[in-house]
Order: C-alpha cells, then sequence, then structure tokens
C-alpha cells in the first residue's frame, strides 16, 4: 500500500481521517460511491472541502494511486468529484487509479479552489 508522503492525515482540529496507518487484514474496503444529502451538517461539508482542497493541492489533475487515502472519506466523492482512472477499475485494489473531475470538484466545492485563483 502506498503511503502519500506530505498527506495530511486529518482534517485539522478534528477527527475526519483523511488516510489510514495501514491496510487492513480483513480485506480492502471497496470504493463505492455514497449520497451526500443537502442537509449534511457544517462539520461533515467542511471535511469534504478540506479533503478536496489536499487532493488537488497534492496530484492537481494527474492520475493518483488509491493508496492510503481512507475510502469511507473517498467514497462520498466517488463517483462523482473523484472518478476511476483507469479500465477496469478495481474498487478492492490500494494500487487502483484515480483522478479528480475538476469540472465537478470546481461545482460541488469552489471554496476548495478559491486560494488558487487569489
Amino acid at each position: 500500500m502506498l503511503k502519500h508522503r506530505g498527506f495530511p492525515g486529518r482534517l485539522p482540529g478534528t477527527d475526519f481521517q483523511f488516510t489510514i496507518r495501514r491496510p487492513n487484514k480483513k480485506g480492502i474496503t471497496p470504493l463505492t460511491a455514497r449520497e451526500r444529502f443537502a442537509d449534511r451538517r457544517p462539520a461533515d461539508r467542511k471535511a469534504d472541502v478540506g479533503f478536496m482542497m489536499a487532493l488537488w493541492f497534492q496530484f492537481g489533475d494527474e492520475p493518483f494511486e488509491r493508496g492510503n487515502l481512507d475510502a469511507g472519506r473517498l467514497a462520498w466523492m466517488f463517483g462523482r468529484e473523484v472518478i476511476p482512472a483507469e479500465d477496469p477499475f478495481d474498487s478492492e485494489s490500494y494500487g487502483a487509479l484515480l483522478r479528480i473531475d475538476e469540472r465537478r470538484a470546481r461545482a460541488a466545492f469552489p471554496e476548495a479552489f478559491e486560494e488558487e485563483s487569489a
């Protein structure tokens, strides 16, 4: 499992996890799309923005390996702002390649890209 050096482990000042420390011994958690409802708590939305900012800062529009990125956090964006970068895609592989759909990510999380335009 690739460990993304320099990627934040969690949203600062919270328990919202962005990475995992070690592979799951019981099996890899598959990536599945989770529905984001409009009534999500502000803290959850802040975690989504922080995670997207970290993804964009670390990888930009280049494909990246799933590695030690938290499956639960990725699931909130998978299939929308974060999409498979390979075909066929293995949702149960730490080596699976993903990429950011920049157009959809900027529409969903404009605040994650504000520093870039300033």
